[in-house]
């Protein structure tokens, strides 16, 4: 009988992590239990849970793993997690805060930069042998833009830091002000996206944030406003997003998230006014490995009895 923790991964990882985690514990891999999940069978030794922050860790298999002690998230997304399900029954989370503060930041100023300055169709205007016939149009420049940060929490102020050295004007908005921060807080959310020419999504996903960027707040940003979104794509009402895009009552969009991943609607695809990446924003190998490894750090600690590295509240 084997005394290593038996440990639930929901989704494969990549192959240097699954060795890593197979190494160390007993591992089931629950893309493969599927059917017996939804047969309502019961994994009464299972101590332990991997996901990431898309695949989440839903009530059903909370329900299914009685023992269950830890849910070990890569990722700093915790809304496809049941917390409140977690928070009665005592069972820890974890996710990788800070190892990717930067990366995501990085999107955020790169998708910034592709629509202002129209980086893809600068790009397929030379590939199409367009530039022999005469120069591309002109574009905008980031500096002295007003751009709105929806959620300065590391991600944002990591955001923040990245605009100031483009010239833009940070300013944010959040449940509170922040200690320590001089850009200009903005409690109404409506009132800050009226006053700037971008908005910048870094908020926590779930449903207490679900549709916060609706129509009126778009309405709000503009017919000359850009939108970008690293956040969820829950955050935003997409079906108002997209009208206003296309009847020209909001200038242009930089998405790396959406509602219904990996469903993107056609009409989105179709707009050149609108840079679209596929959920990248921390998808570098570097960031990755680091997320992957404060995952493990964390598994290590919990099963040593140790305090946990990087523990979600659940107050």
């Amino acid at each position: 009988m084997t005394s290593r923790p038996l440990v639930w991964i929901v989704v494969p990882l990549a192959p240097a992590v699954m060795a890593q985690l197979e190494a160390q514990y007993e591992c089931l891999r629950g893309w493969e239990q599927q059917e017996l999940l939804a047969a309502g069978k019961v994994w009464p030794a299972v101590r332990a849970v991997v996901t990431t922050g898309g695949a989440g860790a839903a009530r059903q298999l909370l329900q299914a793993l009685p023992a269950l002690e830890l849910v070990a998230c890569v990722g700093v997304g915790f809304d496809a997690i049941d917390v409140a399900y977690a928070r009665e029954r005592g069972i820890a989370i974890t996710t990788t805060p800070g190892v990717l503060d930067d990366c995501v930041a990085d999107t955020a100023l790169a998708l910034l930069l592709a629509v202002f300055r129209r980086v893809v169709q600068a790009d397929g205007f030379v590939r199409a042998g367009r530039w022999l016939q005469g120069g591309f149009p002109l574009t905008h420049s980031l500096a002295g833009k007003r751009c709105g940060i929806v959620g300065l929490g590391h991600i944002g102020q990591a955001i923040a830091r990245r605009v100031v050295a483009f010239g833009m004007l940070p300013c944010y908005h959040g449940p509170r002000p922040k200690v320590g921060v001089d850009y200009p807080y903005y409690a109404d959310l409506l009132q800050m996206a009226a006053s700037v020419d971008v908005l910048v999504l870094s908020l926590p996903g779930g449903a207490a944030t679900r549709h916060v960027v609706d129509g009126r707040v778009l309405d709000a940003l503009g017919p000359e406003g850009v939108l970008i979104n690293i956040a969820r794509g829950s955050v935003v009402d997409q079906a108002a997003l997209v009208e206003r895009l296309l009847d020209g009552r909001l200038g242009g969009a930089g998405l790396d998230v959406f509602e219904d991943e990996p469903v993107v609607p056609d009409a989105l695809c179709k707009l050149d006014s609108v840079v679209l990446t596929p959920h990248i924003a921390s998808a570098t190998l570097e960031t990755r490995a680091a997320m992957a490894q404060l995952m493990l750090d964390n598994l290590q600690a919990h099963f040593a009895g140790r305090s946990l590295l990087t523990p979600l509240s659940l107050v």
